[in-house]
């Protein structure tokens, strides 16, 4: 009853229930958030800002991050819970996990995305524990790849920001264009239940994976091998993931520096610092009628930047959800000496 009178953050522009974490943002404006870090404990907590302060110290708690390191990459495990941050933890949502150079991200997430999407699971450990009797009801049923943050390499060693581009998996390219939506929109993010985790959860190796959203853990592992060649690519045409860029800042001769104009909202210098605006490159053989307008492209999606010395300003819009917004952020926390 509440769901058909709440309208998602998509048309009312305000997170309501815990679902619109994961629903994209307004398409009129931007959602104002902020990140505030914890060195000490490697943590990383995102907030609603309820003030229209640049530097805020309250706000309404969203979601949290907590970075890990290991030999060969680093995770940052998402969370609902701004205490109990851990892949046991029913609030778990999803992780971030980076290459050992620290310039390329793997957004994971706990649902599937929509049908169409481009799921690229990397082969080995990503769906081994659902092969396993001894799956927890409380974990989230999946783990799947819905984004791709690419850094790129500063070979040259020149002076500059840093340069990159995300691949959104389970965006399509036509939710930028006019009428165009993005499909597949959650309708909780945790099992309610005992019994919901289970229903979502199939174990059998001869069950089949209908077009419906619930994907069975069985087959997850054979997603991207069970297509056809000539399905594939006509699923390619039809559904093409959305591209981000950086929005490129100029270089102010009398500040002697690169600068991006962020409405106030961003108040430090830092490399950090970003703008994110969808790539125009159309694809091949498309035809330029069915591409976006330019001032579309032209809208910053995501914008992140300094504002104190662990104070970051997120600003986020349609078709980005809170989500995967945080987790693109995150990606810029990383170090990266091969990008700077």
């Amino acid at each position: 009853m509440c769901k058909e009178i709440v309208r998602s953050p998509e048309f009312c522009g305000k997170l309501t229930f815990p679902v619109s974490l994961k629903q994209p943002g307004p398409r009129d404006g931007t959602i104002q958030c902020f990140i505030k870090r914890d060195k000490s404990k490697l943590t990383y907590h995102l907030y609603l800002c309820l003030s229209p302060a640049v530097v805020v110290e309250n706000g309404k708690f969203l979601l949290s991050a907590k970075r890990n390191r290991r030999t060969t990459c680093t995770e940052y495990i998402i969370s609902m819970d701004a205490e109990n941050i851990s892949r046991s933890s029913n609030t778990y949502i999803g992780k971030l996990r980076s290459n050992f150079l620290g310039t390329k991200f793997i957004i994971y997430d706990t649902q599937p995305p929509y049908n169409g999407a481009a799921l690229c699971p990397p082969p080995g450990r990503t769906s081994r524990r659902f092969y396993s009797k001894k799956v927890s009801p409380k974990v989230p049923s999946g783990s799947y790849n819905i984004a791709q943050v690419t850094y790129e390499l500063n070979v040259l060693g020149t002076r500059g920001p840093r340069r990159m581009h995300c691949i959104m998996y389970s965006i399509p390219a036509s939710a930028l264009e006019p009428g165009g939506t993005v499909p597949g929109q959650p309708d909780n993010l945790v099992p309610r239940s005992l019994e919901d985790s289970f229903r979502s959860m199939s174990f059998s190796k001869s069950s089949i994976m209908d077009r419906s959203m619930d994907f069975s853990s069985s087959r997850f592992s054979d997603i991207t091998g069970g297509i056809q060649e000539g399905d594939e690519e006509e699923e390619n045409k039809e559904v093409r993931p959305l591209v981000l860029r950086n929005k490129p800042p100029r270089w102010h001769e009398q500040l002697q520096c690169w600068c991006l104009n962020f409405r106030g909202r961003v108040t430090v210098a830092s490399v950090k610092n970003f703008q994110l605006i969808a790539a125009t490159q159309p694809a091949a053989g498309a035809p330029t009628s069915s591409q976006p307008a330019p001032s579309e492209h032209d809208k910053i999606i995501l914008q992140f930047g300094k504002v104190a010395k662990d104070m970051f300003t997120m600003d986020y819009r349609y078709p980005l959800s809170a989500f995967q917004a945080f987790a693109i952020c995150l990606s810029s926390f990383d170090t990266k000496l091969a990008c700077e």
